[in-house]
């Protein structure tokens, strides 16, 4: 991956021309919705990834509030979707983000491969762990004992059959042996989507693509050699000739090893940092169009990540550590109690009258907001907008108007408020939570069933 240069003195940082306030806000009172559209073409449907907007919207927001060639960060990555389509449109890329699925997803997404020789090369990682299976099985059982810690491996039987296990083992061990490069990733996320899947996977869990997993004695898991080379070719057949997938691949290398675009592809460049550090200059970045989590972690990313995770070298204790950092978590530990925005305090004050540790999970959200909100107003030109997509959050029958409340912080924070749009989500394209059988108006229905488009701008 090309890494853009992001030096103090760069040259990123001196264009501040050009205010977009009345562009953000004419971009804000468009139909945000986009239903009936298609958003799960070309590399978006890679992988699952619950709650990620459609390409669309970030597509739209760039189209409009930024030019070719400007700088394009997304502070909280997740599956890549901002990024994907800012790198198509030529502009340049930057993201962030602390969960090592969401960077393997979207760098991957991001990284130039020949198609052809991907599919060979996972065809061979195929057959050859199927061969290991057979004929070696003893010492893909002993590899396997010495491959996690106590406490992975009791997280590991629990949730995956014997039979799943050497399988996932035999295809890890093919992949890892590999040498690093974009036809490895490539094949780790086609392996973790095996595990991460609408369908159910090859686990015990059930919900697992929607982070509420549920241990089901009952399911049968297919091999995941099958499920392996269902998803490789699927994942490969991204590189068709259709426009709609086209439009979902920034590029590809042909077979002479170049890409098959006329001019060199636009710079992009991932960093393991959180959104309230990122480590960029500042007024480095033209556009920042992002998508926090929801408030009181309606949507527990690392709750389905860890079932991959662990698969790639990672211990239950590491990931449960790095789980505590997310921007969401339930914790209610080391909060300031700073004072925060009135609209932030009055719905705390409306919330804590019916649960206070729900008010105070709801502060921490709202604290780490605010420390992300100023990073973004940091690195921003002066002139430049942020978009904010967040979804509504109904915590013990309240509303805690979580747009409202992220709008004051950013004004708090010296931003001008552009606008709040509003989009209804169309639940049945998006993966949302699922349904419990007919509960069709259970809590989590009521608190996740339409977003609001924040557009703040540095002035």
């Amino acid at each position: 991956m090309t890494v853009v240069n992001l030096s103090p003195d760069s040259n990123l940082q001196v264009n501040c021309s050009g205010n977009r306030l009345d562009a953000t806000r004419e971009a804000l009172s468009a139909d945000l919705d986009f239903h009936g559209t298609n958003g799960s073409y070309g590399s978006h449907a890679w992988h699952p990834f619950p709650a990620k907007f459609p390409p669309q919207l970030p597509e739209f927001m760039i189209r409009e509030l930024s030019d070719p060639g400007d700088l394009v960060l997304d502070p909280m990555l997740g599956s890549g979707t901002t990024l994907v389509e800012a790198l198509r449109l030529g502009r340049r890329v930057v993201g962030c983000d602390i969960d090592p699925l969401a960077r393997m997803i979207a760098t991957t997404k991001l990284t130039p491969i020949d198609p052809v020789a991907t599919i060979q090369e996972g065809d061979s990682v195929l057959a050859g762990a199927s061969d290991d299976y057979r004929r070696c099985r003893s010492r893909l059982q002993r590899d396997l004992e010495l491959r996690f810690d106590a406490r992975t491996a009791q997280f590991i039987d629990y949730w995956f059959l014997p039979q799943q296990q050497l399988e996932l083992l035999a295809l890890v061990q093919r992949i890892e042996a590999l040498p690093e490069g974009g036809t490895r990733d490539f094949l780790r996320v086609a392996f973790s989507s095996t595990i991460i899947a609408k369908s159910g996977g090859v686990s015990l869990a059930r919900d697992l693509a929607h982070t509420r997993p549920h241990r089901d004695t009952e399911k049968t898991p297919p091999s995941a050699f099958v499920e392996f080379g269902k998803r490789l070719e699927r994942n490969v057949a991204a590189f068709g000739g259709d426009e709609s997938t086209e439009a979902a691949m920034p590029f590809c290398l042909n077979g002479a090893g170049e890409t098959d675009l006329q001019e060199p592809p636009p710079t992009a460049s991932i960093h393991a940092t959180s959104a309230a550090d990122t480590g960029l200059p500042a007024a480095c970045i033209d556009l920042i169009v992002t998508s926090p989590p929801y408030a009181n972690n309606a949507i527990d990313y690392m709750r389905a990540h860890k079932f991959s995770l662990v698969w790639f070298g990672w211990k239950i204790a590491e990931l449960s550590r790095l789980r505590a950092q997310y921007v969401g978590h339930d914790a209610i530990a080391g909060l300031s109690r700073e004072e925060l925005p009135n609209q932030c305090e009055d719905s705390l004050t409306r919330l804590a009258d019916r649960d206070d540790r729900k008010a105070l999970v709801l502060r921490r959200y709202f604290e780490e907001m605010r420390t992300v909100i100023s990073e973004m107003q940091r690195v921003l030109k002066v002139g430049r907008p942020a978009v904010i997509v967040v979804g509504s959050s109904t915590l013990r029958g309240l509303d805690v108007e979580t747009h409202k409340g992220l709008a004051a912080i950013g004004e708090d924070a010296g931003l001008v408020l552009a606008g709040i749009g509003a989009r209804v989500l169309d639940r049945d394209r998006r993966m949302m939570p699922a349904r419990w059988g007919n509960r069709q108006h259970s809590q989590i229905e009521e608190r996740i069933h339409k977003e609001y488009v924040i557009g703040l701008v540095k002035q």
